[in-house]
């Protein structure tokens, strides 16, 4: 198992500030997530996933197009969007520019499909959020379709049907790997192995374990429509420093300032240091620590869900990318190493 689990990171390209304390230009973000892209390569990390926003404090709208430059600058590093905002985009358009990337990239392209925890998008591309449900369901159905190849006939009540309709280019070394993204509902981690799509736990808060039964959840479905076992991976935040002190006293003011700006349009209480330390804690969703630390928290979630899979969110609110890089160096140098030690001790 140890040497079976994949390492990944994940950025939703948060707009950071320099060394002064000043905002940088969404620009300027998108160049440095560039560079964070190219360090993971360079590391042996074997994921690197870009998610969709459309606000101001993060950079990054357009997931593929950032993906396809940091392909051209990589050589192993699988790369894909964390997550693509399914219900408000075309699933024929993003089959398109994943099943592109993929070329681009000789096979190293995967997509996540979700939901999406912001709504900002809806009224962008003109879509009622009263339709949310459907929008996810159908879309999600379709690209289903497309991911599975060959003509496709599909019909249903959001856009007009297809009849036999070949969709290009088409995927050169099988199928585009597509996991589904799931915040921890029962019925969208059925409807994964329903599809027979790999599923993608993010965890953001609260202890990692309580996913487990998830988990057999997922296991149990698939097994009842007799499908071979699938890959599970998990989402989390953290962060990576020298010490537990550091990395907490590092990390704190700039994850409070994105907790806040999010929490003030959901009517969220200010974060707390105390709640902050609860979730760095052994049994929280945040790793943050020294690179033991984290290595420690996630050999327990890895071995306790039992995934194949941990994408690490590196990227938090206006956290300068001078400390991303080294966290970046970290996970990759230290941790993941440590990581698959302990995971061999508890085999």
């Amino acid at each position: 198992m140890a040497q079976n689990i994949e390492f990944g990171l994940d950025t939703f390209g948060d707009v950071t500030v320099d060394p002064n304390g000043v905002l940088l230009s969404q620009a300027q973000v998108l160049r440095n997530v560039a560079a964070e892209a190219v360090l993971a390569d360079e590391l042996g990390l074997q994921f690197f996933g870009i998610g969709e926003h459309h606000r101001d404090d993060f950079a990054v709208s357009s997931p593929e197009v950032l993906l396809g430059a940091i392909a051209a600058q990589t050589k192993n590093i699988h790369l894909g969007s964390a997550v693509t905002v399914l219900s408000s985009d075309d699933p024929i358009r993003v089959f398109q520019r994943f099943s592109t990337l993929d070329a681009l990239s000789n096979g190293r392209a995967e997509v996540m499909v979700g939901r999406g925890s912001f709504t900002e998008s809806f009224p962008l591309f003109g879509f009622e959020l009263q339709d949310y449900d459907k929008l996810f369901e159908e879309k999600l159905d379709l690209f289903a379709r497309l991911v599975d190849g060959g003509p496709i006939s599909w019909e249903g009540t959001i856009r007009p049907a297809l009849r036999e309709q070949m969709v290009y280019p088409t995927v050169e070394g099988g199928k585009l790997k597509t996991w589904i993204g799931v915040g921890g509902s029962p019925q969208s981690v059925v409807r994964a192995a329903q599809y027979g799509l790999p599923l993608m736990l993010a965890i953001i808060g609260g202890d990692p374990l309580r996913f487990r039964p998830f988990v057999d959840l997922y296991h149990h479905t698939l097994e009842q429509l007799e499908l071979e076992p699938l890959p599970i991976g998990q989402h989390s935040p953290g962060f990576v420093a020298e010490t537990d002190d550091e990395a907490k006293d590092m990390l704190f003011p700039h994850f409070q300032v994105m907790r806040e700006r999010v929490g003030r349009s959901r009517g969220w209480p200010a974060l707390t240091r105390a709640e902050f330390e609860q979730e760095a804690g052994p049994e929280g969703a945040l790793f943050v620590g020294s690179p033991e630390t984290v290595a420690k928290k996630l050999a327990r979630s890895i071995h306790g869900l039992g995934i194949s899979r941990f994408d690490l969110k590196y990227s938090a609110g206006t956290l300068p990318h001078e400390y991303l890089m080294k966290s970046i160096r970290l996970y990759g140098e230290v941790v993941v190493p440590l990581v698959r030690e302990l995971l061999f001790q508890l085999e």
